[in-house]
């Protein structure tokens, strides 16, 4: 009887990681591209000190050539127009590119 109960908790515990790892795979994030009026490292140094700490931001990639940042957030916690407020308090025209 024993085996039974304990045979029935490690089934039920297995059950629960396995969709615990299937919430966290369904997290979605979106990637958007802002054209920007960058034009020096110094801009791009202060864009990758500042919006990775942004509220849902998971990545940020600054090209300086182009004048584009590319930011990659979870849409739950942000959204296009919060990043482009972001990068006005840092002085950074930004829109996202289409």
């Amino acid at each position: 009887m024993k085996k039974i109960i304990v045979l029935c908790l490690v089934s039920l515990l297995g059950i629960g990681i396995a969709s615990a790892q299937q919430k966290k795979a369904e997290k979605k994030t979106v990637t958007t591209v802002f054209a920007t009026d960058i034009d020096c490292p110094h801009c791009a140094k202060k864009i990758d000190n500042t919006i990775p700490y942004e509220k849902g931001v998971k990545e940020v990639k600054v090209d300086v050539p182009t004048q584009t940042v590319t930011i990659t957030y979870d849409p739950v916690k942000t959204d296009d127009n919060a990043l482009v407020k972001a990068l006005a308090k840092l002085k950074i025209k930004a829109e996202v590119k289409k």
